[in-house]
């Protein structure tokens, strides 16, 4: 039975941390209770209580949803000592820095650090007074997202974060079947599937599959928003504000959690597909293709990694950087990592000083992009002549594609020959990375 399975040292570390937390009040009876609006701050209420297989959250950055559902995992983990917890994302190297990221964070707030076990490689955390585990795997090696043995309990909690990246639903149902198995007798366990999402695609099965759906007791599907956070500053609330009057398409989607809807897309010629590198290197007359945006504080910086083949007529994209409030070094840093740093990349021209920089820092064949009249729309005619391939690891590549428009007219609503100042940071670094191509060799002094 679970109860003759519970060490002291279980009971010990739950009171601790349940019944006895520092930061909570003491009652009249000397014993503190965690009070979820100090913890979580509102908002979540029936999101936390809910124990329905399927609970999903759509809402916009900064909504507290990803803390929120860390604190949760690590709360009812060392509550349930039968539980244990599959994070998934689309690719494994995204996990990192973000899930696990957030995880660590909900137990270092909670001050239960001495109480678990965190390993890097592979990324897996143990609740160390029951062996209960959080696995952590990708998409991109479904075998090891189907293979998981537990020592301790079953396996019935999942958690996927940036759902929206997992564009096919037969990649959920296979990650929903894999929560199987029966659940330990009187152990009050639950097994639940969690999905967090920024809803950027009004088009997405997950909209059908559970917003959209009928009443059932099974499915929590709620949208929450930034001004459910009571912990934002002036500054964090400003930005918002900002986006509202510059970008309201965007505020819509980041600010306010509603579905982006959309209209217009500047590429069609697409599709997302697993290829081998090695084998399209072989493609004869195949060329790489490297292109540099740069990010600001809260714009990423972006390396589009790509092959283009101008007999086919297609490119592939097989590997990308995104990552915001990168420095020159933190750049030069990440594209030495990825093993680039020898390769021909054409960067963004507005940053003639960070291009000189990166060029000190070892990445010799960075020059800058020649841009030009119209080399926007140029570039853009140009690829749409193409066949766009896209390697399912590329998933901030396939998230700007899929919502990179036209923009719009403001007083007829019409659509206009100018793409949106937005999803556009891998889309420049892309018309840069192939610049030489659509519009010829040139010599350069740079």
């Amino acid at each position: 039975m679970v109860k003759n399975r519970i060490s002291s040292q279980h009971i010990f570390a739950y009171q601790k941390f349940i019944l006895y937390p520092e930061e909570n009040k003491k009652t009249k009876s000397g014993k503190v209770n965690v009070r979820l609006p100090e913890l979580v701050g509102k908002g979540y209420g029936t999101y936390w209580r809910y124990k329905g297989r399927y609970r999903v959250c759509k809402g916009s950055r900064a909504s507290k949803k990803s803390k929120t559902t860390a604190l949760w995992y690590i709360t009812n983990m060392m509550k349930y000592p039968d539980a244990n917890t599959l994070v998934v994302r689309k690719t494994y190297r995204t996990l990192k820095d973000s899930c696990f990221t957030e995880l660590k964070w909900a137990i270092h707030r909670l001050g239960v650090d001495a109480h678990w076990d965190i390993k890097e490689s592979p990324l897996e955390m143990t609740y160390k007074s029951t062996g209960q585990k959080i696995y952590f795997r990708g998409l991109d090696d479904p075998l090891k997202v189907t293979s998981i043995t537990v020592d301790v309990g079953c396996l019935c909690w999942m958690w996927l974060e940036e759902a929206y990246e997992i564009s096919s639903e037969d990649d959920f149902n296979m990650l929903d079947e894999s929560i199987r198995g029966a659940v330990p007798d009187g152990s009050g366990l639950f097994k639940q599937i969690t999905l967090t999402l920024n809803p950027w695609n009004e088009h997405h099965w997950i909209k059908k599959r559970f917003f959209d759906a009928k009443k059932d007791p099974d499915i929590l599907a709620m949208t929450t928003n930034y001004k459910c956070n009571e912990w934002l500053d002036a500054a964090d609330l400003k930005v918002f504000e900002t986006m509202k009057k510059q970008n309201p398409r965007r505020y819509q989607v980041a600010g306010l959690g509603d579905w982006g809807i959309v209209d217009g897309l500047v590429y069609e010629n697409w599709e997302e597909k697993a290829f081998s590198i090695e084998d399209v290197k072989k493609i004869s007359g195949v060329k790489t293709a490297f292109g540099l945006d740069f990010g600001y504080t809260n714009d990423p910086s972006a390396l589009f990694c790509g092959f283009i083949d101008t007999n086919s007529k297609t490119i592939w994209v097989f590997d990308e950087m995104y990552n915001p409030g990168m420095s020159n070094e933190s750049i030069a840093t990440e594209v030495e990592k990825m093993g680039y740093q020898k390769e021909k990349i054409t960067a963004d021209s507005a940053e003639p000083k960070s291009i000189d920089r990166l060029r000190e820092l070892g990445l010799k064949g960075i020059r800058k992009a020649r841009k030009g009249k119209d080399s926007i729309n140029n570039g853009i005619d140009f690829i749409q002549d193409y066949h766009i391939i896209i390697h399912p690891r590329c998933v901030n590549f396939i998230t700007e594609i899929s919502n990179y428009t036209w923009d719009t007219d403001t007083k007829t609503g019409k659509k206009i020959n100018r793409s949106i100042d937005d999803f556009n940071h891998l889309m420049d670094a892309m018309r840069y990375a192939l610049e030489d191509i659509s519009r010829g060799d040139a010599f350069s002094f740079d």
